[in-house]
Formats: structure tokens, C-alpha cells, sequence
């Protein structure tokens, strides 16, 4: 019986317990994605905090992306020291720290390119970002990288088929679209065997005409096959208001429940976990393997010490979501 303060094993990745630091933007990196001291406080704050393992925020593969500020990267060899820090402190906890590489857009000229219109070499070159992203990441010391397919961003976009109406071998059907997804997995599996390679799609794009439940479950379906070590369910939509504990925690795990019964591989679920009676019996009744949290751990990052000393059995936070609108996301109830 899986118990929600245990240690658990995966492909090339052990955690202290099944919590996982969903990836948060922070919003603390300079324009060439370099990092500082209050990347450190950041991430030092939530490897002290308990949880078993922390998947970084959006760390982008391009130089040239510009789709939002504050961008972390994983763009160029000089970034790599900067992030050895961050994995050193993660490590120093005995806290397992991913990365998720990710791209917001592809850009050509400063120009955006829309999906469609991304000429076979581009699609190439997009491929070949996340892969060397990669083995920053296993130089810089992650244990792992998490492929960021969600959230309507770039290859979020890319698997949609609301947004990716080619015609060639990267459209059109499921398994087409999803090549580029496989591409990169195969790219990061030859070139930095050591890492856990996870990725965080969305189980639904919430969008007439875009990546419906069952298409999910196909995506899904084709990576297992190709060897993915873990998936993290997400959807469109994120950060719902009013979760509140015993009511309505666990917004997305009706679909990861279905994934995690039909895929091969650990199944991670984000989304309005708020209390540790439902996050234990949820664990205990499932087929999935780790919970991750996002706005909990920025009201409280030692919860996960918190909810294992039994200090308390119940998040502070209140889905307000007025952490987005502050710098670095932080909590304006935190003093």
C-alpha cells in the first residue's frame, strides 16, 4: 500500500517521498537567463522544506525567446555554473531537482513563428534546443528534465491540433503531431542517459477544436511506448480560484487517474491538492505515483515537513492567486 511519506525509486531518480515542486514561474532570471540570489533563497527555501523533489521553473532552450520576462535558460554553456548552485543547494538537502526545459515560441528574425509555418529545418533546430538544453542540465547536475508539453505553450501548441494544422510529417494526425514530442526524447535519451526524463502535458486544452481527454491519453499512450520516464497530467486553465480542502482538491486527477491505469509509467498529478487526508488516500487508491504542488508550497514551502510532523493536515492557501501579480510569485500573506 503506497503511503504518502515513503521513499520511492524511478528511472534514474530517487525521492525521499511522493511531493513534488511543480514547476512555478518565478520570474528571477535576467535576460540571458542568468540566475542570482534570489533564485537560491527561492529553491533553498523548498529543499529545506520537505518535499521530495523540485521541477524548476520555465527554463527555456532559446536564446531568442522572449515570450515572457524572467526566463530561466539552459540556452548557452556559459549558464551552466549558475545552475551547478542551484543543484548543489537542492542536493545538499537530499532533494532530487529536474529542470523543465521548455520553449515558449520559435522565433525567427525577433519574429514569432507560428507552428504551422515553421519550415522542416526549424522544426529541426527547435528539436535540437531541447536536447542540448538537456545535457546542460545533466552537467549543471539535475537528476532530471521535465519536457514541457502544456499550458498552450510551444509544443503544447505543436501536439494541438487547434493550433497544428500541417500537412507534413509533424501534422495532421495524433502520432504526427506528437513526433516532435519523440524526437526529443530520443534526442535527450542518447545524448544524457543519466537524466529522468518526465514531461507535463496537458490532459485537456479546454479548447473547441484543441487536445481533448482521449487524444491525451493517446499522446500519452505513444510516449510510454517510447520510453518516457514519468508524466505530469496538467491541463489549460491552470490555477483554478476557490480549492478548497475536502471540496474540490485534485481538479485534474479524474484524467491522470484514467492515464495512470493505461500507461506503463509513474503518473504525476498536479492541481488543487490541499490536504494530507486526501492527498494519502488518493495516493493509497490510485494507480498514481507522485503529487505536485504549486501555490501551496509558495504560501508554505515547508508544508510537506509540516503535513509529515503532523503540525498541520491542511494548506494555507486560499487559491487567490494574488501571488501571480506580485514579483517572483510570492504569497501577499506571507510575512
Amino acid at each position: 500500500m503506497k503511503t504518502l511519506f515513503e521513499p520511492v525509486k524511478l528511472k534514474n531518480l530517487e525521492l525521499k517521498n511522493r511531493l513534488v515542486r511543480s514547476a512555478t514561474w518565478e520570474n528571477v532570471a535576467n535576460l540571458s537567463g542568468e540566475i542570482g540570489g534570489e533564485a537560491y533563497r527561492i529553491y533553498r527555501e523548498l529543499a529545506t522544506g520537505g518535499v521530495g523533489a523540485i521541477v524548476t521553473g520555465f527554463t527555456s532552450v532559446s536564446p531568442s525567446d522572449h515570450y515572457f520576462g524572467g526566463m530561466m535558460r539552459l540556452s548557452g554553456d556559459k549558464l551552466i555554473p549558475k545552475y551547478k548552485k542551484l543543484t548543489d543547494i537542492a542536493h545538499s538537502e537530499k532533494c532530487a531537482i529536474l529542470t523543465q526545459i521548455a520553449l515558449g515560441a520559435y522565433y525567427r528574425n525577433s519574429d514569432e513563428v507560428a507552428e504551422d509555418d515553421m519550415t522542416p529545418a526549424e522544426i529541426q533546430d527547435a528539436i535540437k534546443m531541447f536536447v542540448d538544453a538537456a545535457k546542460r542540465a545533466e552537467l549543471a547536475g539535475f537528476d532530471g528534465v521535465q519536457i514541457h508539453a502544456a499550458h498552450f505553450f510551444f509544443l503544447s501548441r505543436f501536439i494541438s491540433p487547434y493550433c497544428n494544422h500541417r500537412t507534413d510529417a509533424y501534422g495532421g494526425t495524433t502520432e504526427n503531431r506528437a513526433k516532435i514530442l519523440l524526437d526529443i526524447l530520443a534526442g535527450i535519451k542518447k545524448n544524457s542517459p543519466s537524466l529522468h526524463v518526465s514531461i507535463k502535458i496537458n490532459c485537456n486544452d479546454f479548447q473547441r477544436g484543441g487536445l481533448d481527454e482521449d487524444e491525451s491519453l493517446a499522446v500519452c499512450k505513444i510516449l510510454a511506448a517510447a520510453g518516457i520516464d514519468s508524466i505530469e497530467v496538467s491541463g489549460n486553465g491552470t490555477s483554478v480560484r476557490g480549492v478548497r480542502a475536502y471540496f474540490n482538491e485534485g481538479y485534474f486527477s479524474p484524467s491522470a487517474v484514467k492515464i495512470a491505469e493505461e500507461v506503463d509509467v509513474p503518473v504525476i498529478v498536479v492541481g488543487g491538492w490541499r490536504s494530507r487526508g486526501v492527498m494519502e488516500k488518493f495516493v493509497r487508491d490510485s494507480k498514481i505515483e507522485l503529487l505536485s504542488l504549486s501555490r501551496p508550497l509558495i504560501r508554505e514551502p515547508d508544508l510537506p515537513l509540516k503535513f509529515q510532523s503532523g503540525e498541520s493536515v491542511v494548506s494555507q492557501c486560499i487559491s487567490c492567486n494574488a501571488c501571480y501579480s506580485t514579483p517572483e510569485h510570492r504569497c501577499v500573506f506571507r510575512r
